[in-house]
């Protein structure tokens, strides 16, 4: 009977692979935790109809703003504490309103039949950036 391993390899391959599990639970915490703790601070919320800009405002305040549409649509964007979401929509699948609320730089709401974007943009998007690379 012919061992490939010595016992003393086989420690050093657990060693190495519980180092490898810790070193990827760890990275995926900080991420995870510097998402949580970043405050709304300096983001905005830009919000598109036709691809034009029609307001910006900052997330860390609480607002409503209604989009009016040429042919009477009306989507409401709610800004509330540090989140945005589509508390109504008057387009016929409701997909913007259903998404939720999001929170982050680079997150963001589109409601296709009404034309109309949300997105929030600003400091953290550089930090998460140079994370993922």
């Amino acid at each position: 009977m012919h061992h490939d391993k010595t016992p003393l390899k086989k420690r050093y391959d657990l060693l190495l692979l519980g180092a490898l599990v810790l070193a990827g639970l760890g990275l995926t915490a900080f991420v995870l935790l510097s998402r949580m703790n970043s405050s709304s601070d300096g983001l905005t919320v830009t919000i598109r109809q036709d691809n034009e800009v029609i307001a910006t405002l900052p997330l860390d305040e609480d607002a409503t703003y209604a989009v009016q549409g040429e042919d009477g649509v009306t989507n409401l964007v709610v800004i509330e504490d540090g989140t945005v979401h589509m508390e109504e929509a008057d387009c016929p699948d409701q997909l913007c309103v259903k998404q939720g609320k999001i929170r982050y730089a680079g997150d963001s709401l589109i409601c296709l039949p009404n034309r109309v974007v949300v997105e929030i943009s600003g400091e953290d998007e550089q930090a998460l950036d140079a994370v993922a690379k």
